[in-house]
């Protein structure tokens, strides 16, 4: 059917095979165009002074144009609201992030919802897309960890739930730290080690993130969130560390501090960046500069989007300047996507601290909200699950439909509500639309669009309202992608 389409001429940063509106506005384009010549549009609308009003005037033109071919394939394709603006590019995308043995907290939650749907919206896109986690596994703080599993570490606790454990015994030896400084001594000489490569320092640390990856795998899947690479801090290579500051150190960026090394940013209003310690371990600036390097040599990226909370400002700011200023060519295709603090996500009993915790809240408020009407929730087959995946939608869509740069608060009540935009209404008008296919099963499959009758659906008003509203489908996926704003869609 393609090949008997009207053909359009072709019009930058437009795609009328997947946009209705693009088909509309170039038809129409190409029609006053043809009328005009051989003058131009600039030539001519000086003497238009066209009558009446712009509303009344923009319905005359909706009623004379009528919906062909050309517009009847575009609603129909399966694929509608995709584009090929980013076919044979490349993008990693760098998301969740949270640190192990550290809470994960409502903003790691934040980045891994916004995240995940700018991979979803560049695969829509035509992009390539690896989403990476690139976790907090490495630094001072394990080795304060390896000294504190030593005294309250159970082999048992770590195998039921690593995250979890290792996180009290952090708790517990940071206690033991402000009480006796020679604690933080013991756990930098540990970590020295384990930078060293003493394989006796690494052992348990290997174990500990190995069973930390497996656990937030199964974390992430209950929220529909899925990873290529699960990379991290201490993936990073030794060399391509050392062969950071060493170019550093040539191009004369590097300023020596009481014996910690950093670099001077403070004629761009950026400040001083250390990028090695006095006691000569790395530093996670360093580290994400080794980082980025090897990323690129491994993907040739067009783009590397980091997400990353908008308290992280500074360092992120910070990283991207030294990156420019050692002259890397792909410095200028790394983009910062910065979001809003979340305020009041706590649960009944007190502050959240784990991703299962905010879960296992959203789903007993829900389950509970169900049970409040006893006919609805007797017909549910599995009233478990569906609370489940209400609440993670609940959460979800309420993150989504606040704008990204602002800070917002979270609403338990308005992610139990069944009214306006909030995901229990938006898992509702599925079920709705699933039921009545149900009920009409010979509605479906739908007719080609020869066999529908247009002229009804016109005369209907809901109708036509839908169909403009599904109309602009492929420009909100386009404002996305430009904006990396969730809330439009």
């Amino acid at each position: 059917m393609a090949s008997s389409l009207p053909s359009l001429p072709p019009v930058p940063n437009t795609d009328p095979s997947s946009s209705i509106f693009d088909a509309f506005r170039i038809s129409i384009a190409k029609k006053v165009s043809e009328a005009l010549e051989p003058l131009t549009l600039e030539q001519h609308t000086p003497p238009f002074r066209l009558p009446g009003k712009t509303d009344e005037l923009a319905k005359k033109v909706i009623d004379n144009f009528q919906a062909d071919d050309f517009v009847a394939y575009t609603i129909f394709g399966p694929q509608y609201g995709c584009n090929t603006s980013g076919k044979g590019k490349k993008v990693v995308i760098e998301y969740s992030s949270p640190n192990i043995a550290k809470s994960f907290h409502v903003g790691h939650l934040r980045s891994t919802i916004i995240g995940a749907f700018l991979a979803n919206v560049y695969k829509t896109c035509g992009w390539e897309v690896i989403s990476t986690n690139y976790l907090g596994d490495w630094g001072t703080q394990f080795g304060l960890i390896a000294v504190g599993y030593e005294k309250y570490g159970s082999q048992e606790e770590l195998q039921a739930d690593a995250i979890k454990h290792l996180f009290d015994i952090y708790v517990k030896i940071n206690k033991d730290a402000e009480a006796d400084p020679e604690v933080k001594v013991e756990a930098a000489k540990f970590f020295r080690r384990m930078e060293d490569g003493d394989e006796s320092a690494l052992k348990n640390w290997r174990e500990w993130r190995a069973l930390s990856v497996k656990k937030y795998e199964a974390e992430y899947d209950r929220l529909n969130v899925h990873f290529d690479v699960y990379t991290g801090e201490s993936q990073v290579g030794q060399k391509s560390i050392d062969d950071a500051i060493t170019r550093l150190n040539e191009m004369g960026l590097i300023d020596d501090h009481e014996g910690a090394k950093l670099v001077n940013l403070e004629k761009y209003k950026l400040g001083k960046a250390v990028v090695r310690k006095k006691d000569g371990t790395s530093i996670y600036l360093t580290r994400d500069i080794g980082g980025a390097a090897e990323r690129y040599e491994k993907y040739k990226f067009d783009k590397m989007i980091y997400v990353i909370s908008s308290q992280q400002d500074l360092h992120v700011a910070q990283f991207f300047k030294v990156l420019e200023l050692m002259e890397f060519p792909w410095a200028k295709d790394l983009v910062h996507i910065n979001y809003g603090l979340v305020q009041g996500m706590s649960t009944r009993k007190g502050t959240v601290v784990f991703l299962n915790q905010i879960i296992k809240e959203a789903t007993t408020v829900m389950h509970e909200q169900m049970q409040k009407n006893e006919e609805k929730y007797n017909a549910v087959e599995d009233p478990e699950m569906t609370s489940e995946e209400l609440g993670i939608t609940g959460i979800k869509i309420q993150d989504m439909s606040a704008k990204r740069i602002n800070n917002y608060t979270f609403n338990w009540d308005r992610m139990l509500s069944f009214e306006g935009d909030t995901g229990p209404y938006l898992q509702y008008a599925h079920v709705r639309l699933v039921s009545i296919g149900r009920k009409n099963p010979h509605l479906l499959p739908l007719p080609p669009p020869s066999q529908i009758d247009f002229s009804t659906l016109i005369a209907s008003s809901h109708a036509r309202e839908i169909a403009f509203l599904l109309g602009t489908y492929p420009d909100v996926v386009k404002t996305a992608l430009k904006t990396h704003e969730p809330s439009g869609v």
